[in-house]
């Protein structure tokens, strides 16, 4: 295993997000894939997604640039029927976790945890059956909640619960924050929202205002190194035992974000990405031999850029180059 690869911007990769599958069988309002609603449940692999052996492949070749950790995202992964295969076929030496909307949790939460799922985010936007539904255009609140459970009580740690803050969704944050602190085993991530996707910008808020709100409520904070997220840590006794942890999510313009993302991300169709944002510099991966991927994995981390930030600036000769100061954004280290 080779050190991790570092763009020039000093990034190292050190972690990569595949998605399985762009179909879900909710319809989110927030949601990129808005519209698909897909309810013919877990299927073999489509012709345009990666095949078992495809995901396999990949990770064994980042495995040995030493990428130790992979997220297994959508649409939904688990309408795919080969997961716990992938996951049971992932390299040992990767965490591997998913992110997922729960609704397949129950009955194979156990079988995932035993191929080596680590840990797992659930997306949960609301705690009432209706107010549920109408951000997901889903009735399975109930069956959510039976995957969060399956989760807990399978070890899955920690099982995080994902919730997009917007207009629809802002006035649930405080009593979604009160029931991780009074369940153990969950935790909370606030999600920025995200009005490219949607198209509709009068939905956003400030999320400034709500770290502001959880900074007033925490017993105490801490610094996450990735992406230099500050962790919130709610409802702790006078030991500092129990509560629980919330954490914050805000790519959206956001130079620090971009300065310590150490992600590359697969496309369900095998398309290497450095950027969660950006389609200029897709790789397809295709029927590539392991060589070949190695090459295109090389490629596509040396020509990632910060998607926010003046991350080049012109000099005296009139050419383009790093902004030094971009260098040099706050880190956890400061």
């Amino acid at each position: 295993m080779t050190e991790p690869l570092a763009d020039d911007f000093g990034r190292e990769v050190t972690g990569v997000r595949v998605s399985l599958t762009d179909r879900c069988n909710f319809d989110c309002v927030y949601c990129h894939n808005e519209g698909l609603g897909d309810t013919r449940g877990p299927m073999e692999p489509s012709d345009d997604e990666m095949s078992t052996d495809d995901v396999v492949r990949f990770l064994e070749v980042a495995e040995g640039y030493g990428v130790d950790s992979v997220k297994f995202t959508g649409g939904e992964p688990m309408l795919r029927q080969d997961l716990e295969e992938i996951v049971e076929r992932t390299p040992d030496s990767m965490e591997v976790s998913m992110t997922t909307n729960g609704t397949f949790l129950p009955g194979r939460a156990e079988d995932l945890k035993a191929a080596g799922l680590s840990r797992v985010n659930v997306s949960q936007d609301a705690l009432d059956p209706d107010d549920f539904a109408e951000v997901t255009k889903s009735g399975a609140y109930e069956r959510v909640l039976e995957g969060v459970k399956a989760a807990v009580d399978a070890g899955l740690d920690p099982v995080k619960l994902n919730m997009v803050v917007f207009t629809h969704t802002a006035g649930y944050v405080e009593e979604m924050v009160d029931h991780v602190a009074d369940n153990e085993g969950l935790q909370l991530q606030l999600i920025e929202y995200m009005p490219e996707l949607t198209g509709k910008p009068e939905w956003n808020i400030d999320i400034g205002r709500v770290h502001d709100w959880l900074a007033e409520e925490a017993d105490r904070i801490e610094h996450r190194e990735m992406h230099d997220r500050k962790r919130y840590f709610v409802g702790e006794d006078a030991d500092g035992e129990g509560g629980g942890m919330v954490e914050i999510v805000d790519p959206v313009e956001n130079e620090e974000f971009c300065a310590n993302c150490g992600r590359v991300r697969v496309t369900h169709e095998g398309y290497l990405k450095g950027c969660l944002n950006r389609n200029d510099d897709l790789r397809s991966m295709g029927e590539m031999t392991r060589e070949e991927i190695a090459e295109t994995f090389e490629a596509v981390v040396a020509n990632r850029v910060p998607y926010y930030g003046e991350y080049l600036v012109e000099n005296e000769e009139g050419e383009y180059e790093i902004n030094e100061e971009y260098l040099g954004t706050p880190s956890i280290a400061d």
